[in-house]
């Protein structure tokens, strides 16, 4: 009999949303191992649907990704079919919703009701078990891995024929800054007239997409150029000079910067934990902290490109770090311990 778990998802493939990226790469592993994996997408399925599917597929453990969008639903279906609850944790519930007067109290109710909560860095571990210490031991740390099925080969960055490619991939939203490189990049496009800054992701915040819009309205070296699919990531990636990412904070592992490392680019991140747990500064790519350092350490990257290259293959070896086989065996070893049924 193989193993049965449910994963639970605020949003699933083909959605490119950095969970739905999660739990593609994560259900495509276990299922590799062997495993009856079923993917439950509350924004396809009603709540009812997956009650139902929950009865009948009478999964050995439950595994919900997100604390406050599925982990409420995940505790319910939990308890009523017996079975243990796993809960990871990601960014906005981790940073966010964990400390907002109106979600927090859903968030605890969870996090206290899980079997176990996984986390993708000893940031988030050490965060969660300060504001809720009774769960502490039952925080796991599981690092995401980078699993991009085309990325670019260890050859460096390519030369250029035209000037530089900045790209900055994300869900257009506030946590993301989106509007953040605008104004810096200003007298980087004055100095290069071919530069172009490239925006990738759908829009996940009316207001701030709208605000985004208004602000490449007339900055004709910056445009949006929406969703792309994610088996069209590495080839995003690879015609690009540099990487962003300006997060105000991440889940401890954003899979943007991973995949950006793993194709060999210099990343220009904002220097915050979630950040930090891939990138040290001026080694495997460059962090900043405000809009001056911000546009010093941009120039230095479009000015020097020995620099991009060697941030990139830095970047490379250290993304290799990060498998998938290690990441599924984290997952299963775990799955055992809290349902030794499953053989």
């Amino acid at each position: 009999m193989a193993r049965r778990v449910a994963l639970l998802t605020p949003f699933a493939f083909p959605s490119v949303r950095g969970n739905a990226v999660t739990v593609e790469r994560i259900a495509r592993g276990l299922r590799v191992r062997g495993a009856d994996i079923e993917v439950w997408d509350l924004s396809t399925m009603a709540r009812a649907s997956i009650e139902r599917r929950a009865s009948e597929y009478r999964p050995e453990l439950v595994h919900a990704f997100h604390a406050y969008r599925t982990g409420p639903l995940g505790l319910a279906l939990a308890r009523r079919i017996g079975r243990p609850l796993v809960v990871t944790l990601t960014g906005t519930d981790a940073n966010l919703d964990l400390f907002d007067a109106e979600r927090a109290p859903a968030v605890r109710e969870v996090l206290e009701g899980a079997a176990a909560v996984t986390v993708f860095h000893d940031s988030v571990a050490i965060l969660v078990a300060r504001a809720v210490p009774e769960i502490s031991a039952r925080i796991v740390v599981v690092p995401q891995s980078v699993d991009l099925r085309d990325p670019s080969p260890p050859d460096g960055p390519s030369p250029r024929a035209r000037e530089p490619v900045m790209l900055f991939p994300a869900g257009i939203r506030p946590v993301k800054r989106p509007l953040f490189p605008l104004g810096p990049l200003d007298s980087v496009a004055a100095r290069y007239p071919g530069f172009e800054l490239r925006y990738i992701g759908p829009i996940l915040d009316v207001g701030e997409g709208e605000a985004l819009l208004r602000a490449l309205d007339g900055r004709p070296w910056a445009r949006h150029l929406g969703e792309v699919p994610h088996a069209a990531m590495a080839a995003q990636l690879r015609d690009a000079d540099v990487v962003l990412n300006c997060s105000l904070s991440e889940g401890g592992m954003a899979n943007s910067v991973l995949e950006a490392l793993a194709c060999g680019r210099a990343v220009l991140a904002s220097d915050i934990a979630g950040n930090r747990s891939v990138i040290e500064d001026g080694v495997t790519g460059l962090l900043f902290s405000g809009t001056g350092d911000f546009a010093d350490k941009a120039a230095r990257l479009l000015d020097d490109p020995a620099l991009r290259a060697r941030l990139g293959e830095a970047g490379r070896a250290r993304a290799s770090r990060f498998g998938l086989h290690q990441e599924i065996d984290r997952y299963l070893k775990l799955y055992v311990s809290l349902a030794p049924t499953c053989p």
